[in-house]
């Protein structure tokens, strides 16, 4: 750890060892075979095919007949976007230290080489899967709704005019062919872009020659043939060709006087993850927009190729890339099935799911007779636990900001914001409270992936606005999610405060499955206020009530309960421990969670994402339990439950369980102290490992089964659908 931040988040009363005493404690325990009889089991799954095998759970989803067939295109789109973040990261990641020589075997036990070598292998499995799916699955029933994806050769003579036409007003003019010769070298190709290796005769020479050509990623990839409203009604035909077709077929417009001999797509994975010397760094954001610059020129570490390509043209690019022949991924095309989102996007309702309407939570309804409840009358009568999407976020969250922004009794508002959308009311509030004369605080993280550039840009637009814009701590990624409003009643101050398991991004949350509390406890009020002071300011020594605080005491306090679940077990009283979490990673942790398997505690982990733990391993984890669920909505929460004797604890924030979350970010949990909330998240985290509800199971050999139909073929419940009801009779009961 930096450190800087090491002095800051420093904690003396926690042993540095802890995590390493926490690991050599356990006993030996035997290994037992797999299916093959020869697969020794160590005590943690590799935690790149974990990943992997939640991408495969995502085409699981794709794969599903039963599933409406606009979202089987949606979920091919999502694996390819997945896939392509874990190149760009994990393995760029991997590549790189192994270069460098700082590769260690992973925590399974696994050498750099031979993880790089398996990842490679599932990747190229993975691939082929989904391009099978698209072709000989989800392509036929598209077809058949009237939605197709079509080749030029199909298309009737009036289609082709109106592309061609198309073609030369919107297309030709952004193309710039780039030859390869010796005047020429050849020429960088930008990560993820779409392009066309050409291969040109001279017909006096008779000379052949290589050009490249890129496909504008400013169009959509995928062109609606009869037009932008076409198949957004049961029964009307919609036909799509992709984008690089539509330019192939007018090659010889860009290579007038020379023979179009023949063309292939291909497509570059880079290395785009950052890397900025913060301590090096006067200036962050200016360090950091140097950085986004130079992350289009990393290396790259996949090459993807239509599997039509001439040998001759695979080795060229082979060899001009640099990339190694395991890094090359032959391929049905179309290539890059991202630009399925156009046609998931298609406007038919019979085949999405059913539209929902987030709901207004009902204590925020209390005693209104107004649209727009007052949030903060509603959070002096108690505590509010919302649940997105299935609570709506503008009525609660940001109609808290909101009104925060244009209440004249508020004195002050601080805000970490680590994604937002591009027109974010929530700016939009502190903005209004700046000028308006009020305090703010916003503390924004412009190291959030792949948003660095939006971030920097509403800082930037924060800053102008006479909002006091900080960038967290020297080190680590602030990534806690919290809002505190300072107001003024009668002669005392009240703290209202909002802490989440989501970002404050009002798009993401009708599709996100996040918690959020809002609360005016005094305690809570107090905890976020040295929070804030520690982020802002210099407050090493802080302590908290309410919260667990990363990388200062969440690890340790998370394995305190643990460790006090064991004492209960061993005392006959009543022990469990429940966690619900994107990713299952750290090491001590998991080691802590098998101590409590052992003591005879039952645990249950409900992970979305990567697991490194391995459940069901005898005389290790035979009372652990693992569960994954997907759907419609991204499940996105992190509740930790503790049976505590009977007297349950809950905690919900926005730690995973991973290395970088509880070392290298500022993370925060909050305990919940209603007891009615408390009922609610245990009954719902009942309801996830239900035998009843759908979801995939993890076995000791680190397989996921899919659990979706009883014994006699019917569906399981689907808990978000049951979620979604749930709120619908909610709202009906209340209006009667």
């Amino acid at each position: 750890m930096d450190s800087l931040a090491a002095q800051t988040f420093g904690d003396s009363d926690v042993p540095a060892s802890r995590a390493t005493q926490d690991r050599i404690e356990l006993p030996d325990f035997e290994p037992t075979l797999g299916p093959e009889g020869d697969f020794a089991l160590d005590r943690f799954l590799d935690r790149e095919i974990s990943w992997l095998d939640f991408n495969a759970r995502v085409l699981e989803l794709a794969e599903d007949p039963d599933l409406f067939l606009l979202e089987r295109v949606q979920f091919l789109s999502i694996f390819a976007s997945n896939l392509d973040e874990f190149f760009m990261v994990r393995v760029a990641g991997l590549k790189r230290r192994i270069a460098t020589g700082l590769a260690v075997p992973s925590a399974a036990g696994v050498s750099p080489r031979d993880q790089l070598d398996h990842i490679l292998e599932a990747a190229h499995q993975l691939q082929r899967r989904h391009a099978k799916v698209f072709s000989e699955q989800v392509r036929p029933a598209l077809a058949a709704e009237g939605i197709a994806v079509t080749r030029w050769g199909e298309l009737d003579e009036d289609a082709r005019q109106g592309l061609s036409r198309w073609f030369t007003d919107q297309v030709f003019p952004i193309l710039t062919p780039l030859a390869v010769d010796p005047a020429h070298p050849f020429p960088y190709i930008s990560g993820l872009s779409l392009n066309l290796a050409v291969v040109v005769r001279n017909p006096v020479s008779g000379k052949e020659l290589f050009a490249r050509l890129k496909v504008p990623d400013q169009l959509p990839r995928l062109i609606s043939v009869d037009g932008p409203r076409a198949g957004h009604t049961p029964g009307r035909p919609a036909r799509f060709i992709p984008l690089e077709e539509v330019i192939a077929v007018h090659l010889e417009h860009l290579f007038p006087g020379m023979e179009v001999v023949e063309h292939h797509s291909f497509r570059v994975t880079r290395n785009e993850d950052l890397e900025v010397e913060e301590d090096d760094a006067e200036n962050l954001l200016q360090a950091l927009e140097k950085e986004l610059l130079r992350r289009r020129f990393g290396p790259p570490v996949r090459l993807e190729v239509a599997s039509d390509i001439n040998p001759a043209v695979r080795r060229l690019l082979v060899r001009e890339l640099g990339v190694e022949e395991e890094e090359v991924f032959t391929l049905p095309a179309p290539l890059d099935l991202r630009g399925l989102n156009v046609i998931s996007g298609i406007e038919r309702a019979d085949l999405h799911y059913p539209r929902h309407l987030a709901h207004t939570s009902r204590f925020l309804n209390e005693s209104e007779t107004s649209k727009a409840a007052n949030v903060f009358a509603a959070m002096r009568r108690r505590d509010i636990l919302l649940h997105h999407p299935y609570d709506s976020f503008s009525t609660s969250v940001q109609a808290f900001l909101e009104q925060a922004a244009a209440d004249p009794k508020v004195q002050a508002i601080k805000q970490t914001l680590y994604r937002t959308s591009g027109d974010s009311p929530i700016v939009d509030a502190l903005i209004d409270a700046a000028e308006s004369g009020k305090q703010v605080l916003a503390l924004v993280e412009i190291k959030a992936r792949f948003d660095e550039q939006a971030n920097i840009t509403w800082a930037r637009k924060l800053e102008q606005a006479g909002v006091h814009v900080v960038y967290g701590i020297v080190g680590l990624k602030t990534h806690s999610k919290l809002s505190l409003v300072v107001r003024r009643e009668g002669d005392r101050l009240r703290r209202y405060c909002h802490i989440g398991t989501g970002n404050y991004h009002p798009r993401t949350a009708r599709y996100y499955e996040d918690l959020g509390l809002l609360t005016c406890d005094d305690q809570v009020g107090e905890d976020l206020s040295r929070l804030f002071n520690q982020l802002s300011g210099y407050a090493p020594r802080s302590a908290f009530k309410r919260l667990l605080v990363a990388p200062r005491s969440l690890r340790s306090g998370l394995i305190d309960h643990i460790e006090q679940e064991i004492a209960h077990r061993k005392a006959g009283l009543a022990a469990r421990v429940v966690i619900k979490v994107n990713s299952m990673v750290d090491e001590a942790v998991i080691d802590a969670l098998y101590r409590a398997s052992q003591a005879g505690v039952q645990v249950d982990v409900i992970v979305r994402g990567i697991c490194a733990l391995r459940p069901g391993v005898p005389g290790l984890s035979e009372n652990i339990r693992v569960r994954s669920v997907l759907g419609r909505f991204l499940e996105h929460s992190r509740v930790f439950a503790f049976g505590n004797a009977g007297q349950p604890i809950v905690y919900i924030g926005s730690a995973d369980m991973m290395h970088r979350n509880l070392d290298r970010r500022v993370e925060a949990l909050v305990r919940l102290s209603n007891r009615e909330d408390i009922a609610e998240l245990v009954s719902l985290l009942d309801r996830y490992l239900d035998p009843g509800t759908a979801s995939w199971h993890l076995d000791n050999a680190g397989v996921w089964t899919r659990h979706h139909k009883d014994a006699d073929g019917r569906p399981l419940t689907d808990i978000q659908s049951w979620l979604l009801d749930s709120r619908s009779r909610q709202r009906g009961a209340a209006r009667r």
